[in-house]
């Protein structure tokens, strides 16, 4: 119950005892001031700084007094309820109480237990910034306004979860982001169904418009450096405390194949690469398929000298090639898994060797054809060229009914399958935005940053 403070220290006192039983980590400290006043003390173990508070806060009192407290005033607060107290002593904040007052004072001594910004492991570049989100929502808002130093930087921050009660923070800048926007993304965190949020992926999963397409409608990344980028095109971004992953909005598909590396190096280059990524994104979602119904059902597209080599490698493979390459492309599926969850020190080293010879041993004992292997190596090496892991994943989960519609229908199965991918993303919304735009539909202003990338001075939108 949220009770106020009366003022009488044991009755608050036991108030408090109430809210936090069976917590051992919860200190309850009692005193006296220097004016024979008593007091009492009750802070967090472990999220309070509890060397600062005996330093500034508790010897100062009781030798000189409570105006002797070597807190800066401005970051002082008073409290009046027992559910008020609560949330500061959890927040990290030493909570004073004087007999006779009905008001208490917390003093922000948070225990810095972060740790250092460094670069994102799995978002590196060559050229750009090193420093990279932690698990601190002060220090990742932080990292932001030291990019923008402006006060169109907006930051509102609400509590979340009944029992979590996370910090989540929404950030945009204002006069470039359309307020509409902004107005619906405050709506969907009021109306989250999500009861207690510990990671970003909680609420992403709750506030985007289709939650069960297999495409990403949000950018999670942990780079400083994308999120002021995308701040500054009109998009949001939400903060979670305890995680370093930021959520952005809206998104299309183009801004999932795009790397902040686009923007530090030559625009010829940049061009060149992007071209690239566009080309191998495509046959990573759709060479195992070509390569099923071509050799199935429409061999005469083959020039003569590879169909023979192709038949002579595959005359004494048991398998059609529809299951050939299912069997490859589950097993390098569950390699990359493999070599994700093992420790760092053996994780690569499992991919690769595994890769190697499960490949040997499976061509050699006649399970699966040289050609086939090649396949899936290139599609696995153009699947890790796509920037972004979650944009990745459904082209993984895409090209197995792709695959068996290539199987069973030959080359008029991959088109049906191109048709349903395409009408799905013509009608896929990021708050709004369309999934396609700018081609689909076309706006000819913004397209110059999806077949090139544009000067910076030349850049207006």
């Amino acid at each position: 119950m949220d009770l106020p403070l009366t003022g009488h220290l044991v009755h608050d006192e036991e108030t408090l005892r109430a809210v936090f039983a069976d917590c051992s980590d919860v200190i309850f400290h009692s005193f006296e001031t220097a004016g024979f006043t008593p007091a009492l003390c009750v802070y967090c173990f472990g999220l309070c700084d509890a060397e600062r508070l005996e330093r500034q806060v508790l010897t100062p009192i009781q030798e000189v007094g409570i105006e002797a407290a070597q807190v800066p005033m401005a970051s002082v607060k008073t409290v009046e309820t027992s559910t008020q107290a609560a949330e500061a002593i959890l927040e990290g904040e030493a909570l004073l109480l004087l007999e006779g007052s009905n008001v208490a004072t917390t003093y922000p001594l948070y225990k810095a237990a972060n740790r250092s910004t460094e670069e994102p492991l799995a978002e590196s570049t060559v050229r750009g910034a090193r420093d990279g989100f932690t698990e601190s929502l002060a220090t990742n808002l932080s990292l932001i306004r030291k990019r923008l130093k402006t006060p169109s930087l907006k930051f509102r921050t609400r509590t979340i979860g009944e029992r979590s009660n996370t910090s989540v923070t929404l950030a945009y800048v204002e006069g470039v982001i359309d307020f509409k926007l902004v107005e619906e993304v405050e709506k969907r965190l009021d109306q989250l169904r999500v009861r207690d949020v510990l990671e970003s992926q909680y609420i992403e999963e709750d506030i985007i418009d289709q939650r069960h397409s297999p495409f990403p409608q949000m950018i999670a990344t942990e780079r400083p450096d994308v999120v002021a980028s995308n701040l500054l095109e009109g998009r949001f971004a939400i903060f979670v405390d305890g995680t370093p992953f930021t959520l952005i909005a809206p998104v299309t598909l183009f801004s999932m194949l795009q790397s902040p590396e686009d923007y530090y190096q030559y625009a010829l280059m940049s061009v060149f690469l992007r071209w690239l990524r566009y080309s191998f994104y495509v046959l990573s979602l759709l060479l195992p398929s070509a390569y099923v119904a071509i050799t199935t059902y429409h061999q005469e597209m083959i020039p003569t000298v590879l169909l023979l080599s192709i038949a002579k490698a595959r005359e004494e493979i048991p398998f059609p090639a529809l299951v050939e390459a299912l069997i490859m492309e589950i097993a390098f599926e569950a390699l990359r898994e493999a070599g994700v969850r093992l420790p760092k020190q053996v994780g690569s080293a499992v991919s690769i060797v595994g890769a190697l010879i499960i490949g040997q041993a499976a061509t050699t004992a006649g399970i699966v054809s040289a050609p086939m292997i090649i396949i899936v190596a290139i599609t696995g090496i153009a699947s890790f060229m796509i920037p972004r892991y979650a944009a990745s994943i459904a082209t993984r989960l895409l090209r197995f009914p792709v695959m068996i519609l290539a199987g069973t229908l030959g080359l008029t199965g991959v088109m049906l399958g191109i048709i349903v991918i395409v009408i799905h993303l013509s009608s896929l919304r990021s708050f709004g935005t369309p999934y396609l735009s700018p081609l689909a539909p076309t706006m000819s202003k913004e397209v110059k940053d999806v077949w090139w990338r544009p000067s910076p001075w030349n850049k207006t939108r």
